[in-house]
């Protein structure tokens, strides 16, 4: 091996690095807010990429539906939850956000396809939906059970996992699709060479991460969702609507993964259950960061990138148990460490 070879090795792994970074502090954010360990997290990517792949070809993509039929699952919960206290107010709202809403979407969505259609349209309309899917996402799955302990919200997003994947196979079926690159564009640094697409890559995450810090540092919803993140409870005594915060958290997990997607798929062929296997990696950055750390979460994924790329150059039919093989010493580490605690109880 010589440098060159290194300096390549090292590209890839940054650039895969950014996007495990990307999926880390979404897990970081939701399971802080919410105990949820996002599983779903790899669909988002993947109904993000293929959403995005399958407008740039001008069809309609299936999840403009799919977030039509969430939203009347949501409306029909809303009425069934709120039956002894129905008032004519309530019942607008959630017919304004569960039904309308949904159905813009779709009808944006059918009057905006087409092949000639820009693509910022494009990438606009699949974080529109996947963040409604996400929004809706948790308010059918995880809101009526957020009070129950961390296991049960794991078995839920498991099943989440499983019935998306499955809707996923039925509206993208099983070829892989690759959509447009973000921008052609290319330039030459010494030996190594940067598309426009890696760079789009690096500049997405850099300009995420310092959004969901500024969000965070000096905004009030930003606050309230670092509050929640604190101490559950207290920020319910002090008037934090929780319910509201486990939303954003799952629509912002959900835009992040979607932008993910949009990154990668212009790069590599993605197919309706690829999304799952980047969002483990994801995964094993948050857990080296103890699901608590935002910079030790960046940090380890550009790590986990980098021990990617070296492993599939060096030992290309097992770099997915290397991966995997790193959360082992951090578990145990961790283990021997780390008091036992008990759960918060609600």
């Amino acid at each position: 091996m010589n440098t060159t070879i290194v300096l390549f090795l090292l590209q890839d792994g940054i650039t895969n690095g950014a996007i495990y970074a990307l999926l880390g502090l979404a897990l970081v954010l939701v399971f802080a807010v919410t105990r949820v360990i996002l599983i779903p997290q790899g669909e988002f990517v993947t109904y993000g990429a293929l959403t995005y792949a399958t407008l740039a070809s001008g069809q309609v993509p299936g999840t403009a539906h799919l977030v039509v039929a969430m939203g009347i699952v949501a409306f029909g919960l809303d009425l069934i939850m709120r039956r002894r206290t129905l008032r004519l107010a309530l019942v607008g709202w959630s017919f304004l956000i569960n039904i309308v809403l949904p159905a813009a979407i779709l009808v944006l969505t059918l009057a905006l396809t087409g092949k000639d259609t820009p693509i910022a349209i494009d990438i606009a309309l699949s974080l529109l939906i996947v963040g409604a899917i996400g929004l809706f996402l948790y308010r059918i799955a995880f809101a009526p059970i957020a009070h129950t302990s961390v296991l049960v919200l794991l078995i839920a997003a498991v099943g989440c996992h499983l019935a998306l994947q499955g809707i996923g196979l039925v509206f993208f079926g099983a070829e892989g699709q690759r959509g447009p690159p973000l921008s052609n564009a290319a330039f030459t640094i010494a030996p190594l060479r940067f598309s426009g697409q890696s760079i789009a890559v690096y500049a997405v995450t850099l300009a995420l991460i310092a959004g969901l810090w500024l969000l965070f540092s000096f905004t009030l919803y930003g606050k309230a969702l670092r509050a929640t993140a604190v101490n559950r409870l207290g920020a319910r005594l002090v008037g934090i609507r929780t319910a509201l915060s486990g939303q954003i958290a799952f629509l912002l997990a959900a835009v992040i993964g979607a932008i993910s997607g949009i990154l990668i798929v212009p790069i590599t062929t993605l197919y309706y259950d690829t999304g799952f296997l980047i969002g483990l990696k994801g995964f094993v950055a948050a857990i080296i960061g103890g699901l608590v750390s935002y910079p030790l979460t960046a940090i380890a994924a550009l790590f986990v990138g980098i021990v990617e790329a070296f492993s599939s150059f060096y030992a290309s039919n097992f770099k997915e148990v290397i991966v995997f093989a790193l959360i082992i010493p951090v578990l145990l580490l961790r283990s021997l460490t780390t008091p036992a605690v008990d759960e918060e109880e609600d």
